[in-house]
């Protein structure tokens, strides 16, 4: 056993005979003799379902399936490819069946007379040279799986087949299972080695896969890979050569050569060397697949920016482009509560409801009441409406925004994406870019043949309701052709008693802020200003946008017994929400207060809102409506002796009208916060009450609590 034992350890030796190449930072001269052997002639080898089988055989050859199964396993089991993919990868195995041999038999042979690691290597190479660089990679492990396969073959079954019992012995394996202890760490370190060369291999295959239509091999991603993967051949085959000198010194040796840390040190050089290699191969394939996923996006955004501009039969191509057209049941009804098709939808009018899942409860419970009495009682729906969810993917999807999602999915009765992972980014981006999505909810307007007739009905629903069916823009403008500003346009049908009021012929006050001592003090003195006067007068208050101290007023108004006053806070909400909308609507048609009068009116309440002060719109009947600040208003009412005759000669609220002018200034108008889409902001906004241009500020909110 001495000589035996001394013959490994030369076999071992001359593994490390150029250990000086495992800390070369220069592998040119390496390099130029691999290319040197590279004349590939084209051929086409499906590679993946043969690394597949070798894959296999080496996740059969552990130490721990020797030990955990050999006991209950007395046959191997079936393989795994099933049979419609058999006959091409039997195929293909004959093809490459003499190579991968040839390899095998070089590699062992020169291992065993004591080759060097390197040239043994290089005649690899010279075996492959007709082969693509994936392919080298591939069929060097199939080599190794034939040979490491074979080994552990006989190991595994020397103790219950004959045949491998007489093998063994000529052989002279070692009674493996008997010294696992003893032999671990070198299989550690060789099964280690497969996994890293596995790993680049797949890494490799790859980049051989990548689309050419999105990457060429020019493109600096690619490039730069490119150079990087001869190198991580080289080593792969080399792993190769190792592994299999490590099998062959196996043979023939006792345990006590072989419990020498030594080999397996050698084996984990290569397999951190490997190591890196795939971690730059890793960054540039993520690199790679960055720069082809923005190439399909922009083509798919492209795509979806056609589609809009092509007149079409009906408008499913453009709904399977916006939703996840490889989704068959992409939709969840939420009246049936289960999954349907984009057929549903199919010649209707579609109103895609867009927004993230921070949906305020007092803006989806206004919308669903304005969908459910439209749609209540009806044989067949006017419209549908879609939800689309659009989530920031950068942000982790957790547990809770799940949760968020399903509960508003079941507060919606109409159509919702049934997950948002539906909304692709290209179709993300053009919500973004061209209907100007931002964080406010919009209402995207769809004909039957999908074309856009009204880029956002939002705001034309909380103006109008059920109205402004269709949803169309020149419904939006013959609709603004029949207002006049009036406290039925201010109010609407928020609360029907002060409409019932104004036709019962009494003064209606609404006021706002949320200045406490300001309001007590205010519905005091005009109480007693309309006695006086002898005017019939109802006040509501009607808060601010910002419901941060509206609470507080409110439980003051209703404590002292001042006002009429909207408990729920979605009246309120709704209240300010429909202003804005009529700002918007305002300036998506290219109105100002200069030519616009309802402009000019929805501007002051804007502004109103806008202040720290309190203030106060009075009228009495549909036209007749003055607005003043909350100071200025009250001072004017403390001196109700000095203009009280004129009440009775011009009527109130003229008589008030024409006392408030001394107390006009223009020292100081006002700010204006205007709301949502900033893009439709001119450049030029003129105030509202000293119509002069109003310098510019930008305001950057959270939220409004």
């Amino acid at each position: 056993m001495a000589l035996t034992a001394t013959t490994a350890a030369q076999k071992m030796h001359s593994i490390r005979g150029d250990r000086h190449l495992f800390s070369s930072s220069d592998d040119s001269i390496v390099l130029k003799q691999m290319h040197e052997t590279h004349k590939p002639e084209g051929r086409d080898i499906d590679v993946r379902p043969i690394l597949r089988v070798v894959e296999d055989v080496f996740r059969r050859t552990t130490p721990t399936f020797v030990v955990t199964q050999l006991m209950s396993q007395t046959h191997l089991e079936a393989d795994v490819h099933d049979g419609a993919n058999q006959t091409g990868l039997i195929l293909m195995l004959e093809a490459i069946a003499f190579t991968v041999h040839r390899i095998s038999y070089e590699v062992t042979y020169k291992c065993s007379s004591g080759g060097e690691a390197h040239t043994t290597t290089m005649a690899v190479f010279h075996v492959l040279s007709t082969y693509t660089w994936d392919a080298k990679a591939v069929m060097a492990l199939a080599a190794l799986a034939v040979n490491y396969g074979e080994f552990w073959l006989t190991v595994q079954l020397h103790t219950v087949n004959p045949l491998a019992k007489s093998l063994a012995l000529l052989k002279q394996v070692p009674d493996i299972i008997e010294h696992t202890n003893v032999l671990k760490p070198r299989f550690d370190a060789i099964n280690n080695l497969i996994r890293v060369m596995v790993d680049v291999t797949k890494c490799i295959i790859e980049f051989t896969e990548l689309p050419s239509e999105y990457i060429s091999p020019e493109s600096p991603e690619m490039g730069t890979a490119m150079t990087h993967i001869p190198t991580a051949v080289y080593w792969v085959v080399r792993g190769v050569v190792a592994c299999i000198s490590q099998t062959i010194a196996l043979i023939g040796i006792g345990h006590e050569y072989i419990s020498s840390t030594t080999e397996a040190w050698e084996l984990s050089t290569i397999a951190h060397k490997l190591a890196n290699i795939h971690g730059h191969l890793t960054k540039q394939l993520e690199l790679c697949n960055k720069h082809i996923e923005e190439k399909m996006h922009h083509e798919a955004y492209q795509t979806l920016v056609r589609l809009f501009e092509t007149i079409h039969i009906d408008n499913m191509k453009i709904l399977r482009a916006l939703f996840y057209s490889k989704d068959d049941l992409p939709l969840f009804d939420g009246f049936t509560k289960k999954r349907t098709s984009l057929d549903v939808l199919r010649r209707k009018i579609v109103m895609l409801f867009i927004s993230d899942i921070d949906i305020r409860h007092e803006e989806l419970f206004v919308l669903v009441q304005i969908y459910n009495d439209t749609h209540h009682g009806k044989a067949e729906r006017l419209y549908e409406v879609v939800w689309l969810p659009v989530t920031d993917r950068d942000h982790p999807w957790t547990e809770n925004r799940e949760a968020d999602f399903n509960r508003l999915v079941s507060n919606m009765p109409w159509y919702t994406l049934h997950h948002p992972s539906l909304l692709q980014p290209p179709v993300i981006r053009y919500i973004r870019d061209v209907w100007h999505f931002d964080k406010k909810p919009i209402l995207v307007v769809l004909d039957p043949q999908g074309k856009v007739v009204c880029p956002n009905a939002l705001h034309m629903i909380w103006i109008w309701g059920s109205l402004a069916y269709p949803f169309t823009s020149s419904r939006e403008e013959a609709l603004w052709k029949e207002e006049t500003w009036k406290l039925e346009l201010l109010v609407d049908e928020i609360d029907p008693a002060i409409l019932s009021w104004l036709r019962e012929g009494q003064y209606i006050c609404l006021y706002g802020g949320d200045d406490i001592e300001w309001i007590r003090n205010f519905t005091k003195l005009l109480k007693q200003v309309a006695r006086e006067a002898k005017v019939p007068l109802e006040m509501v208050y009607v808060g601010k946008s910002n419901p941060k101290g509206v609470k507080k007023a409110t439980a003051l108004i209703k404590a002292e017994n001042l006002s009429n006053y909207w408990e729920d806070p979605a009246i309120i909400w709704f209240f300010w929400v429909r202003l804005e909308s009529m700002w918007h609507s305002k300036m998506q048609r290219g109105r100002s207060i200069e030519d616009d009068p309802i402009m000019e009116e929805v501007m002051q309440m804007l502004s109103f809102d806008g202040s720290d002060e309190g203030w106060a719109v009075i009228s009495h009947s549909s036209y007749d409506i003055l607005k003043s600040h909350g100071k200025t208003l009250y001072d004017c009412l403390l001196n109700f002796d000095n203009w009280k005759e004129n009440v009775e000669l011009e009527g109130f609220i003229p008589a008030l009208a024409k006392a408030l002018l001394p107390y006009h200034t223009h020292e100081h108008c006002t700010r204006l916060i205007l709301p949502g889409d900033t893009q439709q902001i001119k450049e030029k906004v003129i105030c509202a009450q000293c119509k002069r241009p109003m310098e510019k500020y930008v305001l950057y909110r959270c939220c409004k609590d």
